[in-house]
């Protein structure tokens, strides 16, 4: 923890004339206070208000700010009260520490209804006075920093809160550092996998070509040399949560993205930052509408920027942002410009605009409006700029992410209408459905009966809810494919001991396997969640074991003649469990084809040339192979996964071949030696189970119709 001398000599860089007695009064009165508390780290509260404070020293604040921050805890945590802190340090400081209490004191986590409520409280409090704010920001900006220590329920709480009220607060507030950093430290909580995962992408492409930043800097350098203009231009990669978003919103992964790099140039002149423009298009090639200039039209809460996207080296997108000092300022400090101090006086930016203006425009507006709710639509259709809010056609509005269609919002309604959408209208205009809803939009869902949802809906929708709804449908649908599908299956089983899969006997087992009803129990085969052979067993136990010798590849099949061999064709690859016909060539023996092999309509004028025939009943070796066409993510480890999970399912790789490599996934062949088409099904089921499986599907190639796989 840094001492009150510490704190005095950080202030005392921009601002020589700090009353450095009171802020020292303030650090030994606090310090007094917090005595014999500790955080859920164990190290000695006071350190929280004093990194606060520090964090607030950072951003030039004034004197009553900073002592604020030492003091914000006192009157919540301690004995101190009001009165006192009044008493010793003044009734702006009291004032401020109250607020500061009182907005610490909000449920933000709360019902909508409650929510509401809380908002006009909290910016009833911050007009009066915007430090009240900026201590609160910095106070859950360190709490955010030391948050491991708690426990995880109430980290996940905390970021939640972070990621939905404090950071885009700190946006709004213009302190766009703060608002990433406080984003990044709830994207941490929330989603460490996918923070990690950028971190690792951005390790390995830093591997892969240098340092990209100090190359396009140096060539920016040169450039505004050439070009006469005086400019410091600085660059950095994105913060990971940013990249996520931009994942997210542009359903791309990591390799996709092109704009990950971000550059600024600071100039001294208005006149330089169009010049700099021009010498920055004049060597890279700008991207088409990605041009604003917020410099003629400033940005609500004074931010002036020149913005720019380019193709920067080797074809990469880098964002270019161009200002002046003064705008730079404003633009990294937001509403701490304000309270900013330097040599001792407090510094005048032209451009900054208080944003108590707009908080008092609300505040203005709850005295004439008691509708609460209301109130609250229009404040995050102000303040969340990560989301959208649209309305129906009879004007409720409907909260959905950034990046939204028109599917997300029909779920967003009710599932029977979300179901039934057959198409959208945004604003009058029929649209198609996987257009993005805008802020402010009115959206009317087109439905029809009959309709039900369709795969492709999964990609389109980015709601959890309506995602969900989506897969809910497709399965009931999937249901009676497996019914049907189990059904073969158990019919298989059954006459593979000799006997007849009738209802009594599916509903027998049904029971004993602690199944409600039939078509429960042929789900469930048909989906590889219980095999035939359990099915078998739980009736015919002895029959079931009897039956678990292996057949002979060689005896496989039935229907052939004493001195007829057979070999499995390679167009079709016909396995035990499909129906069968053999195919007779001069000197080649027979070869087996699966019924509904396209081969098989080449033959249909030689009749005389055609057996059938049908597989052996009982449990065959695993020497079947088929292909199998997969589409997997290009990630460390996911082949060694895919390879290990047909080996526990008894299965065997005889072959492996890429047909096609991107930067993002890896299109491959894999020949497996298997049973039957249950255990076919099984390695398949587990294998789509895999989150790194993209596709998977049987591959069949009529052009192998003259390659066999011999039997033994």
């Amino acid at each position: 923890m840094i001492t009150a001398d510490d704190l005095i000599t950080l202030v005392r860089t921009y601002n020589p004339k700090t009353n450095a007695k009171l802020i020292a009064d303030a650090f030994a009165f606090g310090a007094e206070m917090h005595d014999g508390q500790f955080r859920h780290s164990g190290e000695p509260y006071f350190t929280h208000p004093v990194a606060v404070a520090a964090i607030l020293a950072e951003q030039q604040m004034d004197d009553a700010t900073l002592i604020t921050a030492l003091l914000h805890d006192t009157i919540e945590d301690t004995k101190a009260t009001f009165s006192e802190v009044e008493e010793r340090f003044g009734t702006e400081i009291a004032e401020l520490v109250d607020g500061v209490t009182k907005l610490t004191n909000l449920q933000l986590h709360s019902t909508e209804t409650k929510q509401a409520e809380n908002f006009r409280k909290l910016f009833m409090a911050t007009s009066r006075d915007l430090r009240v704010t900026l201590v609160k920001l910095a106070d859950r900006l360190h709490n955010m920093r030391t948050i491991r220590s708690m426990r995880d329920d109430k980290q996940a709480q905390k970021a939640r809160e972070t990621m939905d009220i404090y950071a885009p607060l700190a946006g709004r507030m213009g302190m766009q550092w703060m608002r990433e950093e406080l984003e990044d430290l709830a994207f941490r909580v929330l989603n460490p996998e996918g923070r990690n995962s950028i971190i690792r992408r951005f390790i390995t492409l830093q591997r892969e070509t240098g340092d990209v930043i100090e190359k396009i800097q140096t060539d920016m350098e040169l450039e505004m040399e050439k070009a006469g203009i005086a400019a410091d231009i600085y660059g950095r990669a994105k913060k990971p949560y940013s990249i996520w978003r931009k994942m997210q919103e542009k359903e791309q992964g990591f390799s996709r993205l092109s704009d990950i790099y971000g550059f600024r140039v600071i100039t001294q002149t208005e006149t330089d930052c169009y010049l700099a423009l021009g010498a920055i298009h004049q060597r890279w090639r700008a991207v088409p509408g990605r041009f604003k200039d917020y410099i003629s039209q400033p940005k609500s809460n004074g931010y002036r920027s020149l913005h720019t996207t380019v193709s920067g080296r080797d074809g990469k997108r880098v964002e270019v942002q161009i200002r002046t000092v003064e705008m730079h300022e404003v633009a990294e400090a937001g509403v701490a410009a304000h309270w900013s101090y330097r040599d001792g006086i407090r510094v005048e930016n032209r451009f900054a605009v208080d944003p108590a203006r707009w908080i008092a425009q609300l505040t203005e507006r709850l005295d004439e409006d008691h509708d609460h709710g209301e109130f609250l639509d229009m404040v995050k259709l102000e303040m969340y700029q990560d989301q959208v809010f649209c309305f129906t056609p009879k004007g409720d509005v409907i909260k959905l992410p950034r990046g939204a269609t028109p599917i997300d919002f029909a779920y967003a309604i009710h599932t029977r209408i979300g179901h039934a959408c057959v198409g959208a209208k945004i604003d009058g205009l029929r649209v198609p459905l996987w257009t993005r809803i805008k802020n402010g939009q009115s959206v009317e869902v087109i439905t029809a009966e009959g309709q039900s949802p369709q795969a492709t809906w999964i990609d389109i929708a980015v709601t959890g809810r309506a995602k969900t709804a989506i897969r809910r449908a497709l399965r009931e649908e999937d249901r009676e494919r497996f019914i049907r599908l189990g059904r073969e299956l158990v019919r298989v089983g059954f006459e593979n001991v000799g006997k007849s899969a009738t209802d009594k006997a599916l509903k027998t087992a049904g029971k004993f396997l602690g199944l409600g009803n039939v078509d429960d129990l042929l789900e469930r085969v048909g989906a590889a969640e219980i095999t035939s052979r359990d099915v078998v067993t739980a009736i015919y136990p002895e029959l079931a074991k009897s039956a678990g010798n292996e057949i002979e590849s060689r005896r496989a099949v039935v229907g052939l003649e004493a001195n007829q061999t057979h070999r499995r064709a390679q167009c079709c690859q016909p396995i035990p469990g499909e129906r069968i016909v053999g195919i007779t060539y001069r000197g080649e023996g027979v070869v087996v084809h699966a019924i509904d092999c396209d081969v098989l309509a080449t033959l249909e004028d030689q009749p005389e040339r055609w057996i059938d025939l049908r597989w052996q009943e009982g449990t065959h070796s695993p020497t079947n192979t088929i292909t199998l066409e997969m589409t997997i993510t290009n990630d460390a480890g996911v082949l060694g996964r895919i390879c290990t999970l047909i080996g526990e399912n008894d299965a065997n790789i005889s072959d492996l071949v890429f047909i096609d490599r991107k930067p993002d996934y890896f299109r491959l062949l894999i020949e497996v030696d298997l049973r039957d088409t249950e255990h076919m099904h099984v390695i398949m089921n587990v294998l789509e189970a895999d989150s790194n499986v993209a596709a998977i599907a049987r591959h069949r190639d009529p052009n192998r119709a003259g390659q066999v796989q011999r039997q033994s």
